[in-house]
């Protein structure tokens, strides 16, 4: 699907506020709101916009903990494998394979030390995983795209 500079704009006031309304959006990028919609909907429709969701603080809900786990495994472990284990561990947000010495990078978020202590042992003791190495994280420096900053999709 081609994106033109007018779905870019869309996509990004989506982005900044999913919660705007057609007209409202319509505005901002000069079309009308059955216009904006028939666009949203064709965007969706092709998978360009997968959803929309609440943004929950996690520490408003007791998630306080959070860290970076770089897995190691055992030469056969696929990476269609490793997601296929990992989506039974309620604290990863975020799973990826990745190149360098690591096989998988996991995103995780817990309510303390000792929860994320846990689910570590709990990765840890999946079959495939022979070592892991974890970075604790101390403060987000940035989440989401930088406020003010358009979304571009780059040319093909």
């Amino acid at each position: 699907m081609r994106i033109d500079p007018v779905d870019q704009r869309i996509i990004a006031s989506l982005v900044a506020d999913a919660r705007s309304s057609y007209a409202e959006i319509g505005a901002r990028v000069s079309l009308s709101a059955p216009a904006v919609k028939r666009r949203v909907d064709r965007l969706r429709a092709a998978g360009v916009i997968k959803g929309f969701t609440a943004v929950v603080d996690p520490r408003s809900v007791g998630w306080n903990t959070e860290a970076f786990v770089e897995l190691f495994c055992t030469g056969k472990a696929t990476p269609a494998q490793i997601g296929q284990a990992i989506r039974r561990h309620p604290e990863v947000i975020g799973a990826y394979s990745v190149s360098g010495q690591a096989d998988a990078l996991v995103h995780l978020r817990a309510a303390d030390m000792g929860h994320l202590e846990q689910s570590l042992e709990r990765l840890r003791a999946e079959p495939f995983v022979t070592s892991t190495r974890s970075m604790i994280v101390l403060s987000r420096l940035l989440d989401g795209p930088p406020t003010g900053q358009p979304l571009t999709v780059p040319e093909r």
